[in-house]
């Protein structure tokens, strides 16, 4: 599996335990991680959790990662964002058990984390149950797993309904505010990630025609 980090402005100090913390586990199960957010403060582009959301969608809708995962101070925003997007189902994870269950139940592909609230003694060792527990084993398999068959289902449901009520993510990309586009899809971690793996070469050609603006 193929996993987007993305942090924004407010948090950027934390990429690195955040970083630390998500190879560690991903390395154990054999899977991939790409920092393509703000790794530290004054980085660019300067990103927000509104840029999160396009961000996330272009990699997952064209196949360039699988998950993502991401936050803000609470969470809640960069969460909010992301679910404005077709091909995006994320979770608020706070604690371990959050993170199993979002798994088990919603089958969702990408999560958000809280980096301020909370964030106190003992914090990387959050990260690490919730990471270990999101990575480790087979996700749909329901919680009790009686349930398994109705929440897979409420799951197939939620998702055709998102895809009616979203526009698809190429009207998105073509109606968008240019500025939001440009700082979302300018990072060259970002672009790297998004060019090596995307299977989807109409998001790819978009992007690519995105003028980068020169570093200072």
């Amino acid at each position: 599996m193929k996993i987007a980090l993305m942090n924004e402005w407010s948090q950027a100090s934390k990429n690195e335990v955040i970083y630390r913390e998500l190879r560690t586990a991903a390395d154990r199960y054999g899977h991939c991680v790409y920092n393509v957010g703000m790794v530290k403060e004054g980085d660019k582009p300067y990103l927000t959790y509104i840029h999160l959301g396009l961000m996330a969608a272009v990699l997952l809708n064209s196949g360039a990662v699988d998950f993502v995962v991401t936050g803000c101070g609470t969470g809640e925003g960069a969460m909010i964002s992301l679910n404005n997007y077709p091909g995006v189902v994320c979770g608020l994870v706070s604690e371990p058990v959050d993170g199993y269950l979002f798994c088990q139940i919603n089958n969702g592909n990408a999560i958000s984390l809280p980096y301020a609230k909370g964030f106190g003694w003992g914090a990387e060792l959050n990260l690490r149950y919730i990471f270990e527990h999101i990575l480790s084993g087979e996700r749909g398999n329901g919680y009790p797993p009686d349930k398994k068959e109705v929440q897979n289902q409420n799951v197939a449901i939620l998702n055709h309904v998102k895809s009616i009520v979203n526009k698809d993510i190429m009207t998105i990309l073509n109606t968008m505010d240019r500025d939001v586009l440009l700082t979302s899809c300018s990072g060259e971690a970002f672009r790297k990630c998004l060019f090596e793996n995307s299977h989807v070469t109409e998001i790819t050609d978009y992007i690519l025609k995105i003028q980068v603006p020169a570093k200072v």
